[in-house]
């Protein structure tokens, strides 16, 4: 791949095409090449000469494409610039339209995978600057590149301006060969793997760990010590994500040990009301009448506030699982005025009853409670969470990880795992994505019982999305899955 990146930091000139045909016809079957020589036929390379004007470009294209003219489907292109920058490397839409790629470029992974590159890309290499960007529909040819983004591509603009609209990727390298390396390898190999081609057995170890990179950003990684900060400066956090994802585990953990144990734990349901939540009229014995009396009872909140209040110097955590499965508006009421990250000025709620100590008719959070909440993604039965609260509290994702299921799961696991999520980020929509079931149900170390597992547990899931018609777009992937394991636990 040399010459290719060579041709990257070579200005345009008469002999650029001459080079670029050379660069990329290195890349099959020879010596210094990625990709085996059958994977040529595969694709076509589009280099033309350009005399009196034009916009000078480099392709991949599909090779149901004519010899010259414009073309269609998906293509790798690389612009050199006229403002003495390497050149663009792009995804890029033939003009002629989707076709004979509409299928590879409207399935959600292909646009998916060059979003998390784009994202990795941005992370270890952009330096605090956009050099990568996607668009989030590749099949969108009617919208142009956002202004914004042009700013930031400005040695490219004339390419910009002629191929904006079907430009769905781009990175703009800077004088790092490394990133620029990188950059070139994850798309080459991403558009090579969708026409069936994966890269030389000498390149398979660097091109899983590329492909590691930025899958890593396909399923971000949320850490105990992460959310600890953003506690500490946001005081209410929800972590949400799909079923069993390790949202409660983490939850727990943050209690035990960056609070000492020093919080309680709650679980909500869909009675729950404010009386319960908050504070309310509750029967207690009494020695007249009928034995019974109403007096105000405190609520899991006032509860949490009272143990705050002991040992102001020290933060203290409410612990609230499952908070979606509550009608939160309804179970806050005008406690919901109080949940202030950051205020000046102390904010007070009046209180419809006395209740003692502490309280009276007036109710305050202290500066050192704190409110974690963990939200199932996958429950669709259950009230959402409104923008009222949603302004009030932070959001931290929980996603599967590959790397526990690497540490706590067999290879029966792993491989089941890693076919399952590639399957989730492959075919589902953007709805369905957050119902991807998490790492826990492959936490399994012996092979036979890994098999049962999946079996009693995993596979219902699955069946009820189905039933419930939750992963109606790729129904039939779903399926072939569940056989693909049920065919496994009968061997």
């Amino acid at each position: 791949m040399q010459k290719l990146l060579d041709l990257v930091y070579a200005n345009a000139s008469s002999d650029w095409s001459g080079r670029a045909r050379e660069a990329f016809e290195e890349l099959f079957g020879t010596a210094n090449g990625r990709y085996p020589k059958a994977a040529e036929k595969t694709v076509t390379l589009r280099a033309p000469e350009m005399s009196g004007g034009g916009v000078q470009f480099a392709a991949l294209i599909h090779p149901s494409n004519p010899s010259s003219g414009p073309y269609g489907g998906a293509s790798f292109v690389l612009f050199p610039s006229t403002a003495q920058a390497p050149c663009l490397a792009a995804m890029v839409v033939g003009t002629q339209g989707l076709s004979p790629d509409e299928e590879v470029l409207s399935r959600p992974g292909h646009a998916r995978r060059l979003a998390a590159i784009c994202k990795w890309l941005n992370a270890d290499y952009g330096k605090g600057n956009v050099v990568a960007w996607h668009k989030h529909d590749p099949t969108r040819i009617d919208l142009d590149m956002p202004a914004n983004v042009e700013r930031a591509f400005a040695p490219y603009r004339d390419a910009l301006n002629r191929y904006g609209k079907v430009i769905y990727a781009a990175y703009a390298p800077d004088s790092d060969r490394n990133s620029t390396e990188q950059a070139l390898k994850s798309m080459l190999d991403l558009m090579m793997k969708e026409r069936g081609y994966a890269p030389l057995q000498a390149h398979a170890e660097e091109a899983r760990a590329i492909e590691a990179k930025y899958r890593a950003h396909l399923f971000p990684r949320q850490s105990r010590d992460e959310v600890w900060e953003v506690l500490k400066a946001r005081r209410y956090v929800i972590l949400q994500g799909p079923p069993g994802t390790g949202k409660t585990h983490l939850a727990l953990e943050l209690l035990q040990k960056n609070y000492n144990g020093h919080g309680i734990s709650v679980q909500l349901h869909p009675n729950t009301t404010y009386e319960n939540f908050v504070g309310g009229l509750a029967p207690v014995t009494s020695d007249r009448g009928m034995g019974f009396r109403f007096a105000p009872c405190k609520g899991y909140l006032m509860q949490a506030i009272e143990e705050a209040m002991k040992q102001p110097g020290k933060s203290f955590l409410l612990h609230i699982d499952e908070i979606n499965r509550a009608d939160l508006g309804k179970v806050l009421g005008e406690a919901i005025f109080l949940l202030e990250p950051h205020t000046n000025v102390p904010r007070t709620v009046g209180l419809p009853y006395d209740f003692g100590d502490g309280f009276g008719s007036v109710l305050q959070v202290p500066s050192n409670l704190h409110i974690v909440g963990t939200m199932n993604t996958a429950d669709r039965s259950i009230a959402l969470v409104d923008i009222a609260v949603r302004r009030r509290f932070s959001f931290c994702p929980v996603w599967p990880q590959t790397s526990v299921v690497a540490a706590h799961g067999c290879k029966f696991m792993q491989d089941a795992f890693g076919d399952l999520l590639d399957l989730w980020v492959e075919y589902s929509n953007d709805e369905s994505f957050a119902l991807m079931p998490g790492h826990s149900y492959f936490l399994e170390e012996d092979e036979t019982q890994a098999k049962n597992r999946l079996q009693y547990t995993l596979l219902p899931l699955l069946e009820e999305y189905l039933a419930q018609g939750y992963v109606a777009s790729f129904s039939g992937a779903i399926r072939g899955f569940i056989q693909q394991i049920q065919a496994a636990q009968s061997n």
